[in-house]
């Protein structure tokens, strides 16, 4: 298998092409493939197994085959595979990164920079595989005993998306493995590599075959529906838009399966008017232009208050127009490109509609003159709840700037949506932290900061941005079944 002249890897044999299923790397059944294109140019740099509903179901056969032995391994005994999976991602750090960012389009340093923190969710698991703790119940009769064991829920399905194609497989396989489940992974079509690298590091770290599986495939429809009919999956977990996570959930109650959602957002970022702006700016920065603005925890609104508006608009363009547009691989890139043609459509879609309905162009705007993919960074003022920009979510270099005079009318804008994701505010006062930290109806708030994902803490969202919790102690329970042992006759 050659490797393309725009993707130089140390390790040719991490850019894997055929799906991988019960410890064996197995072509699609019909022989058809389909191309992972570079967003950056358009080139395509692989040809991937297109499977369907049959393969599915062989991987689901495979992982069902598979739990019994994996699940009786001691949790010191999973632990030591685990770690040994998340070295291997720490050595090929280069490679990885050069994958995702071959087939998503992110620089080169956030590619990386994406490879040690899906790394550092296996590590957490590695060890967190050994805290599944259960309880002792006192017991309400003398000859009786009451126990609380934890057990896998079994075989998992991971459906993954395209911004983060490496970490979210790794923070959802590492939780799964590390209870003792098996795992049937799809990724997104447009970047499968990163998880079929995956796959071949888990062999080397000696994954037994059968327990982490992946399925590729260019329509997901028959993948995702072969997935929720089973009734061998006992867990769903699924990170992309709240409308196939909403259809994902109605299949999956057909056979009543446990589900976990990581599904839309609309963030705020509120900046108060005795913020710290040079922070607000920084953080607003890294908050919205990360990974071109195509993050699901992304500032899709900033709230400035009046009295610091202005200041602020001048000082986020200034640092806005900084930064450098350009292919993930070029030096010095801050924004790669947008994933597709129809993410692009659906950017120029929102920001037409919301100049025709008064937004003011502070910089930006429209395509970048590197054609493409490639979008101007772009800042809009005199945004108004109205427009659409206001209520979908942007997933584009595009800072939306909205003003207002109270906090209670910032609180109120702020939750003003079905979806309850991330926020975020700054103030330095420390009271206003609190009570609007708790006011607002987020899963995950952060103040006086841009970034909020760390393995050791829950990452997940309430309304419609989800069910479950990714992470942190939370992120093993969501894999575990709680079993109340009633012991009779002492």
């Amino acid at each position: 298998m050659s490797v393309p002249d725009s993707l130089t890897l140390a390790d040719p044999a991490l850019l894997r092409t055929d799906g991988y299923i019960d410890g064996r790397w197995t072509p699609p059944d019909s022989g058809a493939r389909f191309g992972v294109v570079d967003p950056a140019s358009g080139e395509t740099i692989a040809a991937v197994a297109d499977m369907g509903a049959a393969e599915t179901v062989r991987a689901v056969a495979a992982a069902e085959a598979a739990l019994p032995a994996w699940r009786e391994l001691t949790a010191k005994q999973r632990s030591a595979v685990l770690r040994r999976w998340y070295e291997l991602m720490v050595d090929n750090t280069a490679d990885l990164g050069a994958i995702v960012t071959a087939e998503m389009g992110k620089p080169l340093a956030e590619g990386r920079g994406e490879i040690a923190a899906g790394a550092a969710y296996v590590e957490w698991f590695a060890e967190e595989a050994k805290r599944a703790y259960g309880e002792t119940i006192p017991s309400h009769d003398p000859a009786m005993r009451l126990m609380v064991i934890k057990q896998p829920v079994g075989v998992v399905a991971a459906i993954t998306p395209w911004n983060f194609p490496f970490a979210t497989i790794a923070r959802k396989a590492a939780p799964a493995l590390a209870a003792g489940c098996t795992v049937v992974a799809k990724p997104a079509e447009d970047t499968p590599l990163s998880a079929l690298a995956l796959a071949e590091l888990a062999e080397r770290a000696g994954v037994p075959a059968g327990v982490f599986n992946v399925v590729t495939a260019s329509e997901p429809a028959a993948v995702g529906a072969a997935l929720t009919s089973s009734p061998v999956v006992r867990k769903i977990s699924f990170t992309g838009s709240t409308e196939v996570g909403k259809l994902l959930m109605q299949q999956a109650a057909r056979t009543v399966k446990k589900v976990a959602l990581e599904l839309g957002g609309n963030a705020p970022l509120i900046v108060f008017d005795d913020a710290d702006l040079d922070a607000a700016v920084n953080h607003a920065i890294v908050s919205k232009f990360r990974n071109g603005g195509q993050t699901c925890v992304c500032a899709n609104r900033i709230l400035v208050q009046a009295g610091v508006y202005e200041e602020f608009v001048d000082r986020f363009c200034a640092a806005s127009a900084a930064l450098r547009v350009g292919p993930g691989t070029s030096e010095g890139t801050d924004i790669g490109p947008l994933i597709n043609a129809a993410a692009m459509a659906k950017v120029r879609r929102l920001v037409g509609a919301a100049v025709t309905g008064g937004a003011t162009v502070r910089m930006g705007g429209e395509a970048h003159r590197l054609g493409g993919t490639f979008y101007d960074t772009t800042v809009l003022t005199d945004v108004t709840d109205e427009m659409d920009i206001a209520a979908e979510e942007v997933f584009g270099p595009v800072a939306s700037i909205f003003r207002f005079d109270t906090t209670g009318e910032a609180v109120a804008a702020a939750n003003d949506t079905p979806y309850g994701l991330a926020a975020y505010f700054f103030t330095r006062d420390l009271a206003r932290a609190f009570r609007v930290g708790e006011a607002l109806d987020y899963g995950m708030v952060a103040v006086n900061s841009g970034l909020l994902m760390t393995e050791v803490a829950p990452f997940g969202g309430v309304k419609e941005s989800g069910i479950g919790r990714e992470g942190a102690r939370a992120g093993l329970e969501e894999f575990l079944e709680t079993k109340y042992l009633a012991i009779g006759g002492i």
